[in-house]
């Protein structure tokens, strides 16, 4: 895996100089070529601030273009980006920037604020978008080469004991996500993806990648908006989406049309099970729903149901990709078909490890945490997203991150938080607390604000007596659902 190979935006211009790279309602259409060239002028400027190879550079920002340009730009320094939420908190993102190492902030100047209310001891590293646009171009060289066993990206994913884990990618897991993305979906020539995840989580980043080596444009839209991606699947030769549960049942909700083009041949759909109803829904509206499975561990999915597949296997994720491999276990063992344990992958696209933790891998095995199936052909069923995980929304939110808020707040003595069902997000947190005094919903409200990004805010509190616990005084969480 130590190969080189040439940078993938060069050899992307060599073989399509002038073809469509992105566009956008916000910016209009830009080329490959253009994009090579915006994304070399910044690296040069990067270089003259003092970005060197293997430094840790956060991007913090909302602006598409900037992030798309500035995760390019590092590749070629090959300084390593570390992607940081837009929707944490101030506590939150000083956890991460400290627990990446990281040494120097490229940030929009609308989060001006945000970050000058940061407690870092040290902010003369911290540079807005704008600034270093305005920087004169410095002359230094860029790298020809990427080599697929240098770390490209640091992406945080929620930590089940609490902290989030900051998950290394190399330039190698993310061309084999891409590669074996391409192998299993196919490429067709007029295929057009259109981007509305944010691109700071591994979904929307895969797109980015998946934009310079196969040389397929993007349409990018700023935020989630129903009416302007059905416009753009309806107008503008969108033939792939990537999209969650949420999305795809408001989608339908706002189809004016009976039906999409035949063109648009792929909704592709992640971030957790999908219910039977919102399959049914998308059949009877003949759209082609291929679901998947993945996590920020794979660098985006790493099981996907074929087209040829989705009818007769409704409610499967699929089978492994090209690269890559699924079992399932139970106490140790590889289980039969049919029996529910913990579902292990294995591929190049599969993390390393996290940053300055452990990962522990069996025989190169990741243990995922999630529990499913596989049925007599191969084909794996996720039967539920890491036990206790509440997916919002497509949003991750671990229990034990908003407990350990909440278990901060005085008076409050125990705390359990759970799912609950949700027409708009697929579902939310809510918490059950013990307390041993008079207790202020207001308090708490504002103390989770104050640490938690919003979709990770209990949307409701309820005051018991106890929790429900094992001899051991585990949580039993499934407990608390049933109480709901």
């Amino acid at each position: 895996m130590g190969e080189q190979m040439p940078h993938w935006l060069e050899k992307q211009v060599e073989l399509n100089s002038d073809g469509l790279a992105i566009e956008s309602p916000s910016f209009g259409k830009i080329s490959f070529r253009e994009l090579r060239n915006k994304t070399k002028t910044f690296a040069k400027k990067l270089r003259s601030i003092g970005i060197q190879e293997g430094k840790h550079v956060a991007i913090y920002t909302d602006s598409r273009l900037d992030f798309i340009v500035a995760i390019h730009a590092l590749s070629y320094i090959n300084a390593v980006a570390v992607l940081l939420n837009t929707r944490l908190t101030q506590q939150e993102i000083q956890f991460q920037l400290k627990d990446a190492d990281v040494s120097f902030v490229l940030f929009e100047e609308e989060k001006r604020s945000l970050v000058n209310d940061l407690s870092v001891s040290d902010k003369r590293n911290f540079f807005s978008f704008s600034e270093i646009h305005q920087l004169p171009k410095a002359n230094f060289s860029l790298r020809k080469q990427i080599n697929l066993n240098d770390v490209y990206t640091i992406i945080y994913t929620s930590g089940t004991t609490g902290n989030p884990k900051g998950v290394v990618h190399t330039y190698g897991n993310h061309w084999w996500s891409a590669i074996s993305s391409m192998l299993n979906l196919g490429l067709d020539k007029q295929d057009k993806w259109l981007a509305t995840l944010p691109l700071f989580h591994v979904g929307g980043f895969s797109l980015l990648i998946k934009n310079i080596i196969y040389g397929m444009p993007i349409y990018l839209l700023d935020q989630f908006e129903p009416k302007q991606m059905n416009y753009a699947i309806m107008n503008k030769g969108v033939t792939i989406v990537s999209v969650v549960s949420v999305i795809l049942d408001r989608l339908i909700e706002q189809l004016e049309a009976d039906r999409y083009p035949e063109s648009f041949r792929c909704m592709l759909l992640g971030g957790g099970p999908a219910s039977e109803r919102l399959l049914k829904k998308a059949a009877s509206y003949h759209i082609p729903v291929f679901q998947t499975y993945g996590m920020t561990e794979t660098a985006s999915q790493i099981a996907t149901l074929s087209p040829s597949d989705a009818c007769k296997k409704t409610g499967s994720a699929g089978k492994a990709l090209f690269s890559a491999e699924v079992k399932i276990v139970n106490d140790k063992q590889t289980v039969p078909p049919l029996v529910v344990g913990e579902i292990f992958v294995k591929g190049p696209m599969v993390t390393q490890g996290y940053y300055k933790q452990e990962l522990v891998k069996q025989e190169g095995w990741l243990p995922t945490g999630d529990l499913g199936y596989l049925d007599e052909e191969g084909f794996l069923y996720v039967v539920d997203r890491r036990n206790d995980l509440i997916i919002s929304g497509g949003e991750n939110i671990y229990p034990a991150e908003v407990e350990n808020v909440l278990l901060r707040i005085e008076g409050i003595v125990e705390a359990g938080v759970v799912g609950k069902e949700d027409a708009q997000w697929g579902k939310v947190p809510v918490a059950f607390v013990v307390v041993n005094q008079a207790f202020d919903l207001n308090i708490a409200k504002e103390e989770c604000t104050k640490a938690l990004a919003k979709y990770k805010v209990p949307k409701a509190f309820y005051v018991v007596d106890t929790l429900p616990r094992t001899t051991s005084k585990k949580l039993l969480r499934h407990k608390l659902v049933k109480q709901l």
